[in-house]
């Protein structure tokens, strides 16, 4: 049984992007995110959330919506945290919360270039199948991040 492999409940990948990270950060809103990952079609806030929640509502190409809940945004330390509080259809683990941060590129043959990194930790019933996808659903993410922001 699948379930009986351990397998550790978190995924973290990251890329180097060849832009300054004023270019990178912009995009990394979660209602921008359809703007750069091509696995998405649409991404808008949710309305008649309550005041002090930002919810948004990801639709996927594949047909997969979701709802978003932003739990921190520091424009300061440039990262956002987020959790996934409901998918249709329903996800096959209890909980994910991720983490997108950038930070420039100070020195080095990628001086002036920005490192992102995309983590996530999943609840301890999420199995190996979904820490595999997690991990190159976000490489291709980061690819398609790199893609959008290199070619301007």
């Amino acid at each position: 049984m699948a379930s009986d492999i351990p397998t550790t409940t978190s995924v973290a990948e990251s890329a180097v992007i060849d832009a300054p990270l004023s270019d990178v950060w912009h995009l990394i809103k979660l209602p921008e995110f359809a703007s750069f990952w091509t696995a998405l079609s649409e991404g808008e806030w949710v309305k008649g959330a309550s005041p002090e929640t930002d919810i948004v509502k990801w639709t996927f190409k594949d047909g997969t919506v979701q709802q978003i809940k932003q739990e921190e945004h520091s424009s300061l330390e440039h990262f956002i945290t987020y959790s996934v509080i409901s998918s249709d259809p329903a996800l096959s683990y209890t909980s994910v919360v991720s983490r997108i941060r950038c930070l420039p590129v100070t020195s080095g043959v990628h001086e002036g270039a920005t490192f992102v990194q995309w983590s996530s930790n999943f609840s301890s019933d999420a199995d190996a199948g979904v820490i595999q996808d997690a991990k190159f659903k976000r490489r291709e993410a980061l690819a398609d991040l790199k893609k959008t922001v290199e070619k301007h």
